[in-house]
């Protein structure tokens, strides 16, 4: 592991269940990563991979009841948030880290302006009066390309790249060390996706911000982000800086992911799908998780699970053809 001093966040073996009445669905399985400050983790999965638990789980928002962190760490700075009082976790978050979340349309409240809402987060935080809040809310604005002038109107007045824009404007008020976005772009069209994503580059870039970008797209990832760590049924199974999972892609997993893109150089009349589905979370298969859908299973994967191994350094792989 890196020097401590320039580790911003530090994940330990980090297990998220929704217990039901239905049974256990195992959301998050034993994952481990760490962060510097300044750095852009991509965590990459499909959809159900467990990724938006994890993001909320870092930011202590897992709804419970049906939602238990039942181990791990989670190190902020040096401070272990899972011990964290209910009045230290207000100024955590917003504070210290920030979430961007996936659908603009429901992440603000419709009956307040768009300023109101920005001078709400920087107030809750900063020991401001009401007209230095609102300065600071109009600067907010102009800072993500939005006139002013539109401070006193209502989200449904805006686009949906707009109201991102906002949701971007709101997680950047008080200038967190984290910034969490949680497929920021998905929602978008293709256009108004580039511009979000330069926008969010460029912020990164000023405020010297560290950010974990969610998303099933590894074309995002190669834009915005440093190392990339791949999610599989609740675990990291693949993770490394981006010349690692690109370059010298290891995990039958990670290398179906790729399989499955379309590529401008090379000519193939079909792509190669993973065939079969992610499993359900609440039933997870024995053994390695993938097995069930993995050209290189050997009859031991069905029984046991690898652990995680480093090939080289920092580029670790879960998988026992490498144990």
């Amino acid at each position: 592991m890196n020097d401590k001093s320039n580790t911003l966040l530090f994940v330990r073996d980090l297990t998220i269940y929704y217990i039901t009445d239905d049974g256990v669905v195992k959301a998050v399985n034993g994952i481990s990563f760490d962060l510097e400050r300044g750095e852009t983790l991509g965590l990459v999965g499909e959809t159900g991979a467990g990724k938006t638990t994890a993001a909320l789980g870092l930011m202590r928002l897992i709804p419970d009841p049906p939602g238990k962190i039942i181990s791990g760490e989670i190190v902020v700075n040096g401070k272990n948030i899972l011990q964290a009082t209910k009045h230290e976790l207000h100024g955590y978050r917003g504070k210290e880290v920030s979430m961007i979340f996936q659908d603009p349309m429901t992440a603000l409240n419709p009956i307040l302006t768009v300023g109101d809402q920005i001078a709400e987060v920087i107030r809750l935080h900063e020991k401001m009066s009401k007209e230095q809040a609102y300065k600071k809310a109009s600067d907010m604005l102009e800072l993500v390309g939005i006139p002013s002038e539109r401070m006193s109107e209502y989200p449904h007045q805006f686009s949906g790249g707009m109201k991102q824009r906002v949701v971007i404007a709101i997680a950047l008020a008080c200038n967190p060390q984290l910034l969490i976005a949680d497929e920021p772009t998905t929602a978008l069209d293709v256009t108004i996706q580039a511009q979000v994503l330069a926008l969010m580059r460029e912020l990164r870039q000023k405020y010297d911000t560290s950010m974990i970008m969610i998303t099933h797209d590894l074309g995002v990832v190669t834009e915005i982000c440093d190392k990339v760590a791949i999610m599989y049924a609740g675990q990291i199974v693949e993770s490394g800086n981006l010349e690692d999972i690109y370059e010298n892609t290891k995990h039958p997993y990670t290398k179906g992911l790729f399989g499955s893109l379309p590529s401008l150089s090379s000519k193939v009349n079909r792509l190669s799908p993973i065939h079969g589905l992610m499993p359900d979370p609440a039933n997870l298969p024995d053994g390695c998780a993938f097995h069930p859908r993995c050209p290189n299973k050997m009859p031991e994967c069905e029984t046991r699970c690898s652990v995680n191994t480093e090939i080289e350094s920092g580029h670790f792989v879960r998988c026992l053809l490498y144990e």
